[in-house]
């Protein structure tokens, strides 16, 4: 997903095959497969069988349906809700209908939030790690350094990630980040590039059915 492409061979952005307007991730996902990039994605977002079983216990699927899924018993969590913004995906789709969103994400509940800092926002955490492969030839010169950075805001939209700047010391080491936004008017899309040595991978943010998708990497 951080590795596709979204020009095409003249640089140009994807036509929409029902269209002559420019796709977008709602018509595209992430974007156009690339074999070779995808080879060395850079960054990592892990993502366990659990957290699948977990956003369908948020669809209010019985034990028995879920036993479907996992061969086996699965106990859904009772405490912590779980729903499609907190899978560990390179990308963000958030219901703005919603006007406060409480982190509720295993990566969010870190103690670092509390409810004056989320009121009249919508947080989104994401848990990555660094591949082997940048591990080896890149972050050593880079020293371990990943940069975060928005690329494009929409009107009446603020997008504060944290923390800006993450530094790997190991071999497949977990970091997180947040994204904190506060909605007034949302018109278009988002996009959030992530970059590490020399590796650079997209993420995308998606704002209600519009989204306009402007930095190919």
């Amino acid at each position: 997903m951080t590795t596709a492409y979204t020009l095409n061979n003249k640089k140009s952005p994807i036509s929409d095959v029902d269209s002559i307007n420019s796709a977008g991730p709602f018509a595209y996902g992430s974007g156009h497969v690339d074999p070779e990039r995808a080879a060395d994605p850079g960054l990592i977002y892990d993502i366990a069988a659990d957290d699948y079983l977990k956003y369908i216990c948020s669809l209010n699927y019985t034990s028995a349906e879920i036993a479907l899924f996992t061969r086996g018993n699965f106990t859904c969590p009772k405490i912590a809700a779980f729903g499609a913004a907190d899978l560990n995906y390179p990308s963000f789709a958030v219901n703005f209908k919603v006007p406060v969103y409480y982190p509720l994400s295993r990566f969010c509940l870190d103690g670092s939030l509390n409810e004056t800092e989320v009121k009249g926002k919508i947080v989104v955490c994401r848990k990555i790690n660094v591949s082997a492969y940048i591990q080896s030839e890149n972050v050593k010169k880079a020293k371990g350094v990943g940069m975060i950075r928005v690329k494009f805001i929409s009107d009446g939209v603020s997008v504060i990630v944290k923390p800006k700047i993450l530094s790997f010391n190991k071999l497949v080491q977990n970091l997180s980040y947040k994204k904190q936004g506060k909605f007034l008017l949302l018109r278009k899309g988002l996009l959030l590039a992530k970059q590490l040595g020399i590796s650079c991978c997209r993420i995308e943010l998606e704002a209600q059915n519009v989204v306009t998708d402007i930095l190919d990497c």
